[in-house]
């Protein structure tokens, strides 16, 4: 029977991790392709109008010190991936569950709203942008047959219509794991439009002609005023903020990571490297982008019309952000969906209008699963976001108060509180002291990008008015 008990062990520990699951398989390799694919996503097509603001010097420099610190606090965050040992500690497979066993409390529900409020936010962005991406494909071929001086203008609000119908239909969609497919094929969509903005902008650039450049970006009193200028580089801040907003998605990606090597060590090493590939890759399109556009560079360089030909190619890169968006919705709306779900299973387990699933057959699909409460609720979330992105259709604003709202609470904020109280680092010391500037520092950068992005919001407002 002792034999039979050391057996059964003995296999037990080669398929199972020491948290009761099979065991994990993901390699260096595996880590730096999510991140990569985690990272580059719609913030891309901002960078070139962000450089334009920020001119050849300060460009760069924001690009570096963004990439940078997400560098340095990704790796502060993968030794909380176990705690309270980065090596022997109990596993955290979610950032919120770091968030629970290593700082718990107040600062639990902190990183929940922050978490949920980056979710919701990112739902109205895309919605914002998938419409402008539908528009764009439709004022191509406008433009295509009549000529680039032809008055191709385009409401954006019918085309956020036509995404929420297909956002509510995969919302019904019941689990998470079902819509992998969605996420590889959104991943492979995002390197396809930001490659294609990268191969235009060099056409561009190729074919000559005269583009204002400078070392410190738009002009004032040429291409905008002062207070525009002052408040298009914060939002281009927040921009740049938004490009690099991965941390969510940092623990779920370390969890893939097999045991041995250590995880926290491989992670580290995938970090440099996802991190290294996208900045260059973003440094191509900032600056690639400015070099083609100048000062005059589009907020969304695929949808902007920087681009008028060719024709067909600028379609491409558009209905690749299409799909994209189509699946990166879901990726964000998902853990949304289940919070309210299980929140109200847990308050009213007997109703059976939230717990009973029904069997339905429908042809080609099979056998599909439905949920009164769930199918009613996730349209609902769908309408609701769809009705603010008509309401506040502004890319570059939205996608600036995004990346502010985001960047400090979950980027610099809790992966330095959390290093402070794991390794347990002694108050004002040095490396307390630069933690906390380095905070500090992230909050004011935070706030002023947010003010930029709201101040263009209101601007926007008074001159955009919905539904038009």
């Amino acid at each position: 029977m002792a034999l039979l008990d050391s057996s059964f062990s003995v296999d037990s520990s080669t398929k199972y991790d020491d948290d009761g699951r099979i065991k994990r398989t993901g390699t260096l390799l595996t880590a730096s392709a999510h991140i990569v694919t985690a990272v580059i996503g719609s913030g891309v097509l901002s960078l070139a109008w962000a450089v334009a603001q920020l001119g050849w010097i300060g460009g760069p420099i924001a690009l570096v010190i963004f990439s940078v610190i997400t560098l340095y606090t990704s790796c502060l965050l993968s030794d909380c991936y176990r705690s309270p040992d980065p090596v022997t500690g109990t596993r955290n497979p979610k950032y919120i569950t770091m968030v629970k066993n290593i700082l718990g409390g107040v600062q639990y529900k902190l990183c929940g709203w922050a978490q949920y409020v980056n979710l919701v936010g990112a739902t109205i962005g895309y919605s914002i942008t998938a419409s402008i991406s539908m528009v764009a494909i439709k004022r191509s071929n406008c433009f295509h047959k009549n000529g680039h001086y032809a008055k191709c203008h385009s409401a954006n609000y019918p085309f956020m219509i036509i995404f929420a119908v297909v956002e509510i239909l995969l919302s019904q969609i019941s689990d998470f794991h079902e819509l992998s497919w969605l996420s590889i094929l959104a991943a492979i969509m995002s390197f396809g439009y930001a490659s294609i903005g990268v191969g235009l902008s060099i056409a561009k650039i190729a074919e000559g002609g005269h583009v204002r450049t400078s070392l410190t970006g738009t002009k004032v009193g040429v291409d905008v005023t002062g207070n525009q200028k002052i408040w298009n580089t914060f939002q281009s801040i927040g921009n740049i903020a938004f490009a690099y907003a991965f941390s969510l998605v940092l623990a779920e990606i370390q969890d893939t990571l097999k045991s041995s090597p250590p995880e926290h060590k491989v992670m580290k090493k995938a970090t440099l490297i996802g991190v290294s590939i996208t900045t260059t890759f973003y440094m191509l399109c900032g600056l690639l982008g400015y070099s083609a556009f100048g000062n005059d560079a589009p907020g969304n360089f695929l949808t902007g019309f920087g681009f008028y030909e060719p024709f067909w190619l600028v379609d491409i890169g558009n209905i690749f952000i299409i799909i994209h968006l189509v699946g990166a919705y879901q990726v964000f709306a998902q853990p949304i969906f289940e919070l309210v779900e299980s929140a109200c299973s847990t308050h009213w387990p007997e109703n059976e209008f939230i717990t009973k699933e029904y069997i339905v057959n429908l042809p080609v699909i099979g056998s599909f699963r439905i949920n009164l409460f769930r199918s009613i609720w996730r349209t609902l979330y769908v309408i609701l976001t769809t009705m603010i992105a008509i309401i506040l259709p502004f890319f570059n604003s939205i996608v600036g108060l995004l990346g502010a709202i985001s960047f400090w609470p979950l980027t610099v904020y809790f992966p330095t509180e959390m290093h402070l109280v794991q390794a347990k680092v002694p108050k004002f010391s040095l490396t307390w002291i630069a933690l906390k500037s380095l905070a500090m520092f992230c909050l004011i950068v935070t706030l002023l990008a947010a003010a930029g992005s709201i101040e263009g919001i209101v601007t926007e407002l008074k001159t955009n008015a919905p539904f038009s």
